[in-house]
């Protein structure tokens, strides 16, 4: 049973909570969502707690994540998706920043319920009628409906989950009979394999402090074989998995690799700021001129055309058995 506070009993002949001291009003309520935290220059999440998610939410971080948005929309031949949809109905992305990738797939699929949820209302309010934007935190038990969604998504995200068996455990509840869960999330790394990327390279430095980062935050970084048994043990069945590389830089000979690199290029502007300033200042202790020299000297050398270096990502998605056996 809910205990009820004692100031609410008090003048029971006063129906609102304002006569109570609570302000309910939904200027209020939206004042409490937009909360944040002013840090470096940079606007970062602070109403579900400033360490559920280290990276900006400001106008700079959004078109950083359209940008990339854009970027593993042409890794995938200009696809949003590889489950292998036919019509779905309803269709749930997690974590869906901007909500690019949700308005997207709601203009893709104009028969099917779209939602995307976030820890920031950074969201247009103009998207199409068949989509909407909540703040939730995908960490909690999730108010969903069991057996709903013909496809839940999830994209870019591991630097925020704390308990990724929760999370699958709460895909799989939501997830329809017969519908799928796909996963995209980078490694946290720099590779490179023509041997043009030493050890000191600024860029592997970067990284190295960055994967240092999120182990000390207890969220290390994951490779393929992880992302694989998560969903199968989760319960997910016919899991098809895939690496997708994005060059630093236009060096590729493939047209294709070649207009990534370009973008990715360009995405580097902003990237290592995004992820590294909160990381290395709060989780490090680096001083905040320090760790803004790691992410310039990081920069500084995506732009060098004789550093071959790539980000990599892994995408995985399976299919809920269409009649349960868990």
């Amino acid at each position: 049973m809910i205990e009820v506070d004692e100031k609410v009993l008090l003048r029971p002949e006063d129906e609102d909570y304002e006569s109570t001291g609570y302000d309910t009003s939904t200027a209020s309520l939206t004042s409490s969502v937009q909360k944040y935290l002013f840090e470096n220059g940079r606007r970062y999440h602070a109403y579900y707690g400033t360490d559920k998610y280290i990276q900006p939410t400001d106008e700079i971080e959004q078109d950083r994540l359209d940008l990339h948005h854009e970027i593993q929309r042409l890794g995938l031949n200009n696809k949003l998706h590889e489950a292998p949809l036919t019509e779905p109905h309803r269709i749930l992305d997690i974590g869906t920043g901007t909500g690019i990738w949700a308005i997207d797939m709601a203009d893709r699929y104009p028969m099917a319920e779209v939602i995307g949820i976030d820890l920031s209302p950074i969201q247009p309010s103009w998207v199409p009628a068949n989509c909407r934007f909540e703040v939730d935190d995908a960490m909690q038990d999730w108010t969903f409906k069991s057996n709903w969604f013909d496809l839940i998504h999830i994209r870019n995200c591991s630097t925020g989950i704390s308990n990724w068996d929760h999370l699958a455990s709460e895909m799989y509840r939501c997830t329809a009979s017969g519908g799928y869960v796909e996963l995209c999330e980078a490694d946290m790394g720099i590779h490179c394999d023509d041997g043009t990327m030493a050890d000191d390279n600024p860029l592997k430095i970067y990284a190295g402090n960055l994967q240092s980062s999120f182990i000390q935050m207890d969220r290390p970084p994951r490779d393929m074989e992880f992302y694989e048994n998560l969903i199968k043990k989760a319960g997910f069945e016919d899991v098809k998995i895939s690496v997708g590389k994005e060059p630093v830089g236009p060096w590729p000979k493939d047209p294709t690799m070649k207009k990534i690199g370009a973008m990715t290029l360009l995405h580097c502007e902003t990237v290592f700021e995004s992820y590294g300033m909160a990381a290395f200042t709060r989780v490090l202790g680096m001083d905040a001129k320090d760790a803004k020299i790691l992410c310039d000297n990081a920069r500084a050398a995506a732009r060098n055309k004789n550093y071959h270096a790539y980000f990599q990502h892994f995408r995985v998605y399976g299919r809920k058995p269409a009649t349960e056996t868990k």
